[in-house]
């Protein structure tokens, strides 16, 4: 059987702890994501999702609990070892885009492998195959202004699996968009998970599209079900 990719177990996080004013967002939530699966997770506005994503992605700690990526606990590891992991393992894709406006479509692809030692040549052509995949091709030398909202949101799913990441997260990575662009977004999206075998937490308010993947898990109270 196949290592999970991501484990959260008892994972706990709140703010401004033992104030009167604390708030506890995450109350022991746990999950595991298994290679190649898609799951989606649906919580209500300020359940605490972005914690949860931030958490898993090593962007944030949690007060207590174990987080394991590709079998290593992540939890209470060093700031190096984190940032090294987020580089090697972990791609992450948010609402908005957040595309390099001064560099091209197949640029900002390139640029976080370059930084991850990817020779510039392997590189540009893993960009263009990249962009080529999710439908957009013709628009690789073209900068972010001079894309629709769905080309940018497809440029950026493209980054965030540049570096071939083990685990995909994604913050309503469609929430920005039309419903007809949306779809062809989350299509997209989707054609280049399965195709690469990875695991992918995608936060959604559409249930539509939560349906499409393969379970949903639903955020409330701070746990996981």
């Amino acid at each position: 059987m196949n290592e999970p990719v991501l484990v959260l177990d008892g994972v706990e996080k709140g703010y401004n702890l033992g104030q009167p004013g604390e708030v506890r967002v995450l109350r022991g939530a746990s999950l595991t994501l298994a290679p190649g699966e898609v799951v989606a997770l649906v919580a209500p506005s300020g359940a605490g999702k972005s914690t949860l994503l931030h958490i898993a992605g090593l962007l944030d700690t949690p007060d207590a609990g174990t987080v394991r990526i590709a079998g290593q606990d992540m939890a209470r590891a060093s700031d190096r070892r984190r940032t090294a992991a987020r580089r090697a393992d972990i791609g992450f894709v948010y609402q908005f885009h957040h595309l390099l406006p001064e560099f091209t479509a197949a640029e900002n692809i390139v640029l976080p492998q370059l930084a991850a030692g990817t020779p510039r040549a392997a590189a540009e052509a893993r960009a263009r195959d990249l962009l080529a995949r999710v439908g957009i091709a013709a628009r690789a030398d073209h900068r972010p202004a001079a894309l629709s909202g769905g080309e940018q949101q497809r440029v950026a799913v493209c980054r965030a699996l540049a570096n071939t990441p083990r685990l995909l997260l994604a913050d309503e990575p469609t929430g920005n968009l039309d419903p007809a662009t949306s779809d062809r977004v989350f299509a997209a999206l989707m054609d280049l998970v399965r195709g690469t075998g990875l695991a992918a937490l995608i936060a959604t308010h559409n249930l539509d599209l939560a349906a499409r993947m393969d379970r949903v898990l639903h955020l409330q109270d701070g746990r996981l079900g």
